[in-house]
């Protein structure tokens, strides 16, 4: 049976978020760093939610300044 991913918790309380607040990303600020935290912790091997999100944030990041 395959391991349940570590940080799919944080992701589905990101689309939780998002949908509740018509996709508008900096309202969902605290549960994007928690996903963060997470896949800090966990790196993408172990965590499929992680494969490609600190990188795709951090490219969100540097072009909103």
């Amino acid at each position: 049976m395959p391991e349940k991913d570590p940080c799919q918790k944080q992701a589905c309380e990101i689309q939780k978020c998002l949908q509740a607040n018509r996709y508008i990303e900096s309202k969902c600020e605290h549960v994007i760093r928690e996903m963060l935290r997470c896949c800090a912790t966990h790196s993408a091997d172990k965590s499929v939610c992680c494969s490609g999100f600190k990188k795709e944030h951090a490219e969100d990041k540097t072009k909103n300044k």
